[in-house]
């Protein structure tokens, strides 16, 4: 039996095709970008406490979203974070705080034993994504708690970036997002920076009991009371 010859250069194509399908393309990893925020020069500055910061669910994955324009979302094909998106928004946040307030006692929550706040922040972040045809969107709120733990500023923020499209240019415009975030709530917490000092509460003593004035004790003794009687005495 003799098989059909086929010419070379149809088989090195189809070698060539198999030898594709075999090569998974590159899948881009991506970062948010910090800025350039400088080195914070107080070692005795403001100290902060920056979080709980909450991500919203959808964000917790590697998966880079892409936003439609009918509002759905939809993974990348060729992109994805590499790590941890929420690790990256906190890291940034200190980053550009520490720098902004020129500090380097700002540290991500819970705070270590010893450590005494002037400030806190509690973040929560509910939309950060974008995509080939739609802005970069961030919706967050956030509150600023005093040393007493009073709330001293709470806001609820929409911010939008224009990009270039492409996915690198997507997640560049949300780093400055962020960077815009940070710049905010610096202003909020620059005014806390020269609060009195937590005065001590003076212990109170329990007040003593009032004393009731008694009456000087009546004698038990019963007194004599004159007898009387109708008898009458007859002389003779």
């Amino acid at each position: 039996m003799k098989f059909p010859r086929l010419p070379l250069t149809l088989l090195m194509t189809g070698l060539l095709g198999l030898a594709g399908c075999s090569t998974h393309q590159p899948v881009a990893l991506y970062q948010l970008d910090s800025g350039q925020p400088g080195q914070p020069t107080q070692a005795s500055g403001m100290a902060v406490v920056v979080g709980p910061v909450s991500v919203a669910d959808y964000l917790q994955r590697e998966t880079f979203l892409q936003r439609q324009p009918d509002g759905s979302l939809s993974a990348a094909i060729d992109g994805r974070w590499a790590g941890s998106l929420s690790s990256d928004i906190d890291q940034l946040l200190v980053r550009q705080l520490a720098w902004r307030l020129d500090s380097q006692r700002v540290v991500l929550a819970p705070a270590g034993t010893g450590f005494a706040p002037d400030a806190q922040v509690l973040l929560s972040i509910t939309r950060l994504d974008s995509g080939a045809k739609q802005p970069a969107i961030l919706d967050a709120q956030w509150r600023v708690l005093d040393r007493r733990g009073q709330v001293r500023d709470n806001r609820i923020v929409h911010l939008e970036q224009p990009h270039a499209g492409s996915e690198s240019a997507q997640v560049q415009a949300q780093g400055q997002l962020l960077q815009k975030l940070a710049e905010q709530l610096s202003t909020a917490l620059k005014p806390l920076a020269n609060q009195p000092a937590v005065a001590e509460v003076p212990v109170k003593k329990p007040a003593a009991p009032a004393q009731v004035k008694k009456d000087p004790e009546k004698s038990r003794i019963p007194m004599a009371a004159p007898i009387r009687t109708d008898m009458e005495i007859y002389r003779f």
